[in-house]
């Protein structure tokens, strides 16, 4: 993995709006299924996607984010 794609994710993950719409997107979705019609399982199935969507998303840049981190900046044993 590129030192590029890290540091690009981590400047998105810097960029505080970025956080917001994520967090309202997925409470938004959070809210439609909990008061989605009980009887109306394809509504449901659809929004809790959308928050599964959502937090593979926000973990997905997070690891990349990380990836320099944990990679390549290790030393050997002296």
């Amino acid at each position: 993995m590129s030192d590029e794609r890290s540091r690009s994710a981590q400047a998105i993950l810097a960029i505080p709006l970025f956080e917001e719409l994520l967090s309202e997107l997925e409470a938004t979705a959070v809210n439609q299924a909990v008061y989605a019609n009980p009887t109306d399982h394809e509504a449901r199935q659809a929004h809790l996607a959308q928050v599964k969507a959502i937090r593979d998303l926000r973990s997905r840049i997070e690891v990349l984010a990380k990836a320099d981190q944990s990679t390549g900046r290790r030393q050997a044993p002296a």
